[in-house]
């Protein structure tokens, strides 16, 4: 695939919004992402979609998308396959702390792709700082948000979202399993949860399994493996000094985002992260 650089900037000005709050979104640093897009790629692969900004700043023609959080991946199905279900049920829930807790407790495993895919929405938008976080026992724990009127349902976007996956494959797997399809030429983005930057930062609780450092080797091995076939790679992750000495030998630069999801507000301001090449 080959795109005009003014052209993906313009994709990404204009083109729809990740549909989820997720803890480590690429929308305030997407530009400095899509400015490290090869100018002619194959197949788009994002194995650790999360909120998908990246995906949907550039509009690839072909692409894998695919995350371990099954629930995730089912939520990415469901507004690409059913929106206009998504939208409608939605539209029916109340932003009610009492609904907000009923949901909460909901076995959601067993329902269709479209009730997981409104139910993690609507928490997504109505638990505290927009968190998608799970115990032990894989169970949704965040608390309720206290909002003013928090956009449950934004039917445009939702559809505008659903109208660039179609062509998507989206899968549940482990991030390891691009090694097996990437060509090369295929471009690979890897946004995994980041290394954490003190000890009291840790939060990796996307999975009932978590992402340790074991993982984040492993994340390492995949990307060089693949640069070696000849697969474009680009990752990003925190500044720490563990993800600087594990990526000795990749072109690594610094850029700033402001940290989001953070309990205290005084936490959310300015902080370096690693664009890794």
């Amino acid at each position: 695939m080959a795109r005009a650089r003014a052209a993906l900037d313009s994709i990404a000005l204009n083109g729809p919004r990740p549909f989820v709050k997720w803890v480590g979104g690429k929308r305030q640093i997407v530009h400095e992402l899509v400015a490290r897009v090869p100018d002619a790629f194959g197949t788009y692969h994002e194995p650790f979609v999360g909120g998908g900004a990246l995906f949907f700043a550039v509009r690839p023609q072909n692409a894998v998308l695919s995350d371990n959080n099954q629930r995730l991946v089912r939520t990415w199905r469901g507004v690409r396959d059913h929106v206009d279900k998504v939208i409608r049920l939605l539209e029916k829930y109340p932003y009610d702390k009492d609904f907000f807790l009923q949901m909460r407790e909901r076995d959601i495993d067993a329902e269709s792709d479209v009730e997981v895919a409104a139910w993690f929405i609507y928490l997504n938008k109505t638990a505290f700082n927009g968190l998608y976080r799970v115990n032990s026992k894989n169970r949704f724990n965040v608390p309720f948000g206290r909002y003013v009127n928090p956009a449950i349902c934004d039917e445009p976007n939702l559809r505008a979202c659903a109208a660039a996956l179609k062509p998507a494959a989206i899968e549940h797997e482990d991030f390891t399993a691009v090694l097996e399809r990437a060509q090369p030429g295929d471009f690979v983005y890897f946004d995994p949860p980041y290394v954490p930057l003190s000890d009291t930062a840790y939060f990796t609780k996307y999975t009932a399994e978590g992402f340790g450092p074991d993982d984040q080797r492993r994340l390492c091995d995949v990307a060089r493996k693949l640069k070696k076939n000849g697969v474009h790679v680009l990752l990003s992750n925190s500044g720490a000094d563990f993800v600087r000495d594990l990526y000795k030998g990749f072109r690594v630069e610094e850029v700033l985002a402001s940290r989001q999801v953070n309990c205290k507000a005084d936490g959310r301001g300015p902080i370096v992260e690693l664009v890794i090449r």
